[in-house]
């Protein structure tokens, strides 16, 4: 491990559990244990998967007008909000372009926000510079952050602390879980039901162990995260959705909230957002995000370009990998819009030759959220 790499709380848990570590956003994270990558996104999927995502920035925004403020940095509706609800949003900039993404909280006293690791240090920045003198945001950095994901997971997580089975698809509460206060969110990242867990950093192993020590639980590293994450149409920051993308572009119009669109009760207001309600209206954008499944069993990485029949390129790749559960190769991609329709036939280039895909509809395997 290089010196300036940062490690989180359960950094030597990783290493004693025979995890191969890799630099993941400034952090030495585990990319993939015993099992193997492929192994893990099967169990996961079947039972139970626990992740360290603890190189996560945690924040809190404190003041009467903490949700006003973040609602005006995202296309997105804050300010209604209800207490012991999380919700997706963006950051996004004055070109429209999408400076990342990021889980919200009503916490009642506060919002409870978690951001990229990547960005950590610059949507830090981006929320202080539109801080006004009521609102305070305070940097957490004393606690750890779980998730606990797969079929099996609501089973598990029951065992200690019941309550767990009462919440829905992004309900967030403040739960004890062997003495420690979380903050628990059923939510995740693979398109599972499952928990995030935010734990105070001493407390963590602890909980890592305890959740472990269950038959049905398993450590995911990295790479399961991402075949998991892209088969259920999840993009991740910095490679289907960045600053030059917009939100219509990558095919986010689900979360632009209908209060802040041309005709909602509180519409724009928010960084871009000419340029991103124009967009929505007239449906005028060059490129679209697109799911592909590839017809061979080649896997078709990220930069791969794309081409028509007739040999024009027309994109790229901006995620793939083989779909263990699909049992086909999935990519993301942004295609020029005439070739975003379902079902239209185009080409990836890998090592020179030309491999068929398929544009399909997202996600490639069905989400199972638990909604009650």
């Amino acid at each position: 491990m290089s010196q300036d790499l940062l490690v989180t709380p359960l950094h030597a848990l990783h290493i004693e559990m025979g995890a191969k570590m890799v630099p993941f956003a400034g952090y030495d994270m585990p990319v993939q244990y015993a099992l193997g990558v492929r192994k893990e996104h099967i169990h996961c999927r079947e039972s139970a998967g626990l992740f360290d995502v603890s190189h996560m920035g945690q924040l809190r925004l404190h003041g009467e007008n903490a949700a006003k403020t973040l609602e005006a940095l995202v296309p997105v509706d804050i300010i209604d909000l209800p207490e012991g609800k999380q919700r997706y949003a963006f950051f996004t900039n004055e070109n429209g372009g999408i400076l990342d993404d990021l889980m919200v909280t009503n916490f009642g006293d506060h919002l409870f926000v978690v951001v990229n690791a990547a960005c950590k240090e610059q949507d830090i920045a981006h929320i202080q510079a539109h801080l006004p003198a009521d609102v305070t945001l305070e940097i957490i950095d004393d606690r750890a952050l779980l998730a606990l994901q797969g079929p099996k997971a609501a089973e598990v997580l029951a065992r200690l602390n019941p309550a767990v089975s009462d919440m829905l698809f992004m309900d967030a509460t403040k739960l004890d879980l062997l003495g420690a206060e979380c903050y628990v969110s059923r939510s995740g990242y693979t398109g599972e039901d499952g928990y995030e867990i935010s734990v105070p950093s001493s407390q963590a192993e602890e909980l890592a162990r305890t959740l472990l020590a269950y038959g049905e639980v398993e450590w995911i590293g990295l790479g399961a995260r991402d075949s998991l994450r892209l088969e259920c149409g999840l993009c991740l920051y910095g490679h289907d959705i960045d600053t030059t993308t917009t939100p219509v572009e990558a095919s986010l119009l689900w979360g632009i909230s209908k209060s802040r669109r041309a005709d909602g009760e509180r519409a724009g207001g928010f960084p871009g957002a000419e340029l991103i309600l124009n967009q929505i209206e007239t449906k005028d954008v060059a490129r679209k995000r697109v799911g592909l499944i590839g017809q061979s069993k080649a896997p078709v990485r990220e930069g791969s370009k794309l081409f028509d029949a007739d040999d024009n390129e027309i994109g790229i790749v901006t995620s793939g990998t083989f779909g263990p559960t699909k049992e086909a190769p999935v990519a993301m991609a942004y295609v020029k819009t005439e070739f975003a329709t379902i079902g239209t036939e185009i080409f990836a280039e890998v090592r020179g030759k030309k491999l068929p895909m398929t544009v399909e509809k997202m996600p490639f395997v069905p989400q199972r959220y638990y909604r009650g």
